[in-house]
């Protein structure tokens, strides 16, 4: 088994400060030559190809469809479908006089086809906006959708986008996850649409099949736009097939017999078991990532805080670190050490389980005869989720369950796989949860704990925080974002209305014939930038 630390410091140099914007590139290699079948084993059902509807991250449909922009390997923006990253300095982002709006200016590469072979044109994006924004599409996030006032398009190439506020985020929302054509979707209900399932985009790959709850079948698009370095034509694979395995044991057993040559979520504790596997080797990256415990504020003693301070007490993360292999870190805080708005200095809750008793105590919950804490009717006894089949997930879950009931506290494993863990982590069908997160480059913390943001299915307000998150999200100075962070990640540490606990490294399972390679840290998945792929 080989393991290569890849990036982590030039990840952690690009978001301690700036670098100079390339365009996402083909990396030199010398042995490219066209063909081969990549087949990956992902850990859940995909509910849709639409990357403005799925709950999951989107590595199947990062192959296919693209946007104006997308993070690199080193989690920095690089131009896509557009020919550069706006900014100030370069002219793509003007500030109104009175620093409450702005203005930014996309010029488009010229030559782009869709699948269908029809131009990509700026009226696509434009589509796009109108198409994200409207109510009756039920979409994951809207994010950056309501912020944009208006759009020009004087030209095919030239897309001026009109915000009403002041949104640092942009890279990380609405046109970097995907284009939509317009050609083909307009005045068609997208809840309903086949592109769902067959979107036609503008990427290396087109979807050929897709069997629910199976696979989902990619092949090369013959007129992709971009060439290699050294002038080849791209993509070089002849197709990428993404196997939906949930079950991790199934996943590791597939990948030892041959069935799937590359798996992009290895767990942790049978990363030892792909050790000898002849022809695989694992990459080890960085994430933008974390794990965390979350509570559903319906449950009358998890909106108490007194609870939810003992179950952060009772919860001792170095534990779950060893039973994962020592590959996880220790965190406090959401945001992730290597963003440079990470405030060391934001409180945390020691494990301290006769601490986590004595407040229990205090506050009224008194264990009964078969050791669960109750005051009145409500039993401190809780359905706890994870997603079935997550290897690692379930192995945490088990050691906090233990934790919990060292401490009078009942936890019971109702774990839920695909769709349906996605359907009740959005809409609070569980007393505890427990998942990770993964972030863009330039995070959105709003969508989680923010008033009715689109993941918050805890039902966890709090005016404070929405008002940190506010001005976070809302202006371009650097200080004025980093006192913001500072407090909403203050306030998260005090109100608790979830434990941040590891964040995470990706273990990556691949053939050594697949060549060109790089991970990517972010949500954008793995599969942002495939074209340049090769099997030797």
């Amino acid at each position: 088994m080989t393991f290569k630390l890849t990036r982590r410091a030039a990840l952690q140099g690009m978001l301690a400060g700036t670098a100079a914007l390339t365009t996402m590139r083909a990396f030199p290699a010398w042995a490219q030559a066209p063909g081969g079948t990549l087949t990956v084993g992902l850990t859940y059902e995909i509910d849709t190809m639409n990357v403005y509807s799925t709950g999951f991250l989107g590595d199947a449909q990062a192959a296919v469809v693209e946007g104006l922009l997308a993070p690199d390997e080193n989690a920095r923006y690089v131009p896509v479908l557009a020919t550069e990253v706006p900014t100030i300095d370069n002219g793509g982002i003007v500030v109104s006089e009175d620093g409450k709006t702005m203005q930014i200016t996309y010029k488009l590469r010229d030559g782009v086809k869709w699948h269908d072979g029809e131009p990509f044109t700026s009226a696509d994006v434009k589509y796009t906006w109108e198409a994200v924004k409207d109510p009756a599409f039920i979409a994951e996030s809207k994010n950056g959708s309501a912020e944009v006032e208006s759009i020009d398009t004087p030209d095919d190439l030239t897309v001026i986008v009109n915000y009403n506020t002041i949104l640092p985020t942009f890279a990380s929302t609405l046109f970097t996850f995907g284009i939509m054509p317009k050609h083909l979707l307009e005045g068609t209900d997208l809840n309903t649409s086949s592109y769902n399932e067959t979107p036609v985009g503008t990427g290396p790959f087109k979807v050929n099949e897709f069997v629910r709850g199976q696979y989902v079948e990619t092949v090369r698009n013959d007129d992709y736009w971009r060439t290699a370095d050294n002038g080849d034509k791209l993509p070089y694979l002849d197709s990428i097939v993404f196997k939906m395995i949930p079950d991790t044991n199934t996943l590791i057993t597939q990948l030892k017999s041959g069935e799937v040559n590359m798996v992009v979520s290895t767990p942790y504790s049978q990363a030892s078991q792909i050790q000898g596997i002849d022809g695989i080797e694992v990459v080890q990256g960085p994430q933008l990532s974390w794990q965390h415990l979350d509570f559903n504020f319906k449950r009358p003693s998890l909106a108490d805080i007194a609870v939810r301070k003992a179950i952060a007490m009772a919860v001792d993360r170095n534990v779950i670190i060893k039973a994962q292999g020592g590959f996880p870190k220790v965190i406090k805080s959401p945001v992730v050490p290597v963003f440079d708005f990470y405030d060391p200095n934001t409180p945390e809750i020691a494990y301290d389980p006769e601490a986590a008793k004595a407040m229990l105590d205090e506050a009224g919950y008194v264990a009964g005869g078969d050791g669960v804490r109750a005051k009145g009717d409500e039993r401190l006894s809780y359905a706890f989720m994870v997603q079935s089949g997550r290897a690692d997930d379930e192995l945490a879950q088990q050691v906090i369950i233990a934790m919990l009931k060292a401490v009078g506290i009942e936890a019971t494993a109702n774990n839920q796989t695909g769709v349906a863990y996605r359907e009740a982590r959005y809409k609070g069908g569980y007393d505890l949860i427990y998942g990770r997160w993964i972030t863009s480059a330039d995070p959105v913390y709003s969508v989680f704990w923010g008033t009715g943001g689109a993941n918050n299915g805890q039902s966890y307000s709090n005016p404070e925080l929405d008002a940190a998150f506010a001005e976070f999200e809302n202006t371009l100075d650097p200080a004025v974002r980093k006192a913001a962070a500072s407090r909403f990640q203050t306030i998260l540490a005090e109100d608790v209305p979830t434990i941040s606990l590891v964040t995470n490294v990706s273990l990556i399972a691949k053939t050594t014939k697949l060549k060109d390679f790089v991970p990517n840290p972010t949500n954008m998945t793995n599969f942002v930038n495939t074209a340049a792929w090769y099997m030797e």
